[in-house]
């Protein structure tokens, strides 16, 4: 068979047969760190007004109560579960980010495999092992497709994100080479997701249905429900309908010598991962700013993926704050920092900050790499400020430390759930390796009962 039209069925194979003892360290390593940020990010969004109109909304529709909610205290079905943990852990944009292919792969495919676990007693290897197929999954399949997809408007943590939960939920299901197809098959047709979404609360519906359709596609492969052979390269598979610059060697090239968590970075900033080198030229910038008042314009230079992504420069919420180059610019130097603070609705509506995002000019430039980015800061008098910074904070040349991870699930849990002992937490993931009920972690993050 042509090597074109085996391409899902390779990838279900090599998921099948994969075996934990397989996995190298370091990318053990890096799935535990993956998890860490998963779970804190979902904790700091847990109170976000976007989750608390899901929940509300589909709290009359829950089935029986099978698994929590980080953070929360709804304890709906599995399925309702995933969606609401992975709109939790992506809506503050500080999730996890694969650089090749700017997709957060934590959000949809960790929350099925924790309702799961709460299920099914499994150990924490056994998630672990699960999770990495499943970014490896959605990150492939993401590659082969960009950057075409995502320039039709595809948005990628959710139109792939749905294959990785797939693979993921299926692992852990046990499902046999046949049944890997069929589900990489319904988490196709279910493909979905719209670049226009994001600023808006809609981005959240299509990354929490990409976690729970991709576990609902596991399960029904599991009862034998039939899907395409093809689902992915076929003539009307996912590949060739939404992108025409297809590399399918990126899904089955070197499957067992390479690994896409490896590629996946951390963010230091809530924020869209195209803006991390803008905002540490900025903080670098200001420290040499005699005042913000002197500033006549401000240059920002990089990949056209940044500006396809956060040329925004009006923006009217946080939500819409996060993924625009000119917020983050003028919070970045007027306050030197881009936390949590510098991404609320106040903030966006500041006069201060509303006058220097208007003298934020976007530059496209190809030959500036997607993790970097020139910031040229024009003062009044005629002098001017160059800034180059080539890997940004939080990027796999520059990776978050252990520490500074720790540091940011403790903010993420204070923020969003402050009665979560962040240190017995942070501990019990650190270890998940040696858990024998990985369900057990989600008992940590989500309040007493009353």
């Amino acid at each position: 068979m042509d090597s074109t039209h085996a391409v899902t069925d390779r990838l279900a194979e090599f998921i099948v047969d994969s075996r934990w003892q397989d996995i190298p360290q370091s990318v053990r390593r890096e799935a535990i760190r993956s998890i860490l940020n998963f779970v804190g990010c979902a904790l700091g969004g847990s109170q976000d007004e976007a989750v608390g109109l899901a929940a509300g909304v589909l709290t009359p529709y829950f089935g029986p109560a099978q698994a929590g909610v980080f953070g929360r205290r709804e304890r709906p079905d599995a399925l309702h579960a995933a969606f609401l943990n992975a709109v939790s852990a992506n809506v503050l944009e500080y999730d996890d980010t694969h650089l090749p292919t700017v997709m957060h792969p934590a959000a949809p495919i960790a929350p099925g495999l924790f309702a799961l676990a709460e299920q099914r007693r499994v150990s924490g290897s056994e998630l672990l092992h699960a999770f990495i197929l499943g970014v490896e999954a959605a990150c492939r399949i993401g590659e082969a497709v960009m950057p075409i997809h995502y320039r039709r408007g595809w948005h990628i943590t959710a139109s792939c994100g749905i294959f990785g939960a797939a693979a993921a939920a299926g692992k852990l299901l046990g499902l046999d080479r046949r049944q890997m197809l069929w589900a990489l098959g319904h988490a196709a047709t279910q493909s979905a997701g719209l670049v226009e979404s994001l600023g808006s609360m809609s981005k959240s519906i299509g990354v929490g249905n990409a976690a729970r359709n991709g576990l609902a596609a596991a399960l029904f492969a599991e009862a034998g429900f039939t899907g395409a052979e093809q689902p992915i390269e076929g003539r009307y598979g996912f590949a060739p309908v939404t992108s025409d610059s297809i590399g399918y060697d990126s899904i089955t090239g070197k499957l067992g010598e390479s690994w896409e968590i490896l590629a996946n970075a951390y963010k230091p900033y809530p924020c869209g991962v195209v803006l991390f080198p803008v905002i540490d030229a900025c903080l670098e910038l200001r420290r040499r700013l005699p005042s913000a008042e002197q500033i006549a314009q401000v240059v920002v230079r990089g990949h056209p993926l940044m500006r396809e992504r956060a040329d925004r420069p009006s923006v009217e919420t946080g939500r819409e704050a996060k993924v625009s180059i000119q917020h983050s610019v003028a919070v970045a130097l007027l306050d030197g920092a881009a936390g949590l603070a510098q991404y609320a609705d106040r903030r966006v509506a500041d006069p201060a900050v509303r006058a220097l995002r208007a003298k934020v000019a976007v530059e496209e430039d190809a030959g500036v790499p997607v993790e970097s980015a020139i910031v040229i800061l024009r003062l009044a008098d005629g002098s001017s400020f160059t800034e180059h910074v080539r890997e940004g904070r939080g990027t796999p040349g520059r990776p978050m430390r252990d520490d500074e991870l720790d540091d940011k699930v403790r903010e993420l849990a204070a923020f969003g759930a402050p009665f979560v002992d962040a240190p017995v937490l942070i501990a019990a993931i650190r270890s998940i390796e040696e858990e024998r009920d990985a369900g057990r972690i989600v008992g940590l993050t989500v309040p007493a009962p009353r």
